[in-house]
């Protein structure tokens, strides 16, 4: 549900992995502690959706803002949580989350 004051757009892997490459992305992780110590994307951000709170949300200048989080939905959650603290630029999702990253054979930290 979101009120109008940002746009949510949808990535694929491939675009985020790309972004992340140029130096663009500031890739948040939404999912729980847990999720995150099994298997993460390098350089994301841990911020649980459980404990969500935008105000841990700074990309540096010049960066855009990318939520993935298992599968795609709980990110969905986070950017309305962001669109309604009026999160003022454009927030992207990464379509499939982590499960459609690790599917594309990109790498992953575990452990």
């Amino acid at each position: 549900m979101n009120d109008g004051s940002a746009r949510v757009v949808m990535l694929s892997a491939e675009e985020v992995r790309a972004r992340i490459a140029e130096g663009t992305a500031y890739l948040v992780d939404v999912r729980e502690p847990h999720e995150n110590a099994k298997l993460r994307i390098a350089g994301a951000q841990l911020v649980p959706l459980s404990q969500f709170d935008e105000a841990r949300i700074i990309p540096s200048d010049g960066q855009d803002l990318i939520l993935h989080c298992r599968i795609g939905q709980r990110c969905g959650v986070a950017a309305d949580h962001l669109c309604a603290a009026g999160y003022p630029s454009t927030i992207y999702r990464m379509r499939g989350g982590i499960l459609e990253w690790m599917f594309a054979d990109y790498p992953i930290e575990t452990g």
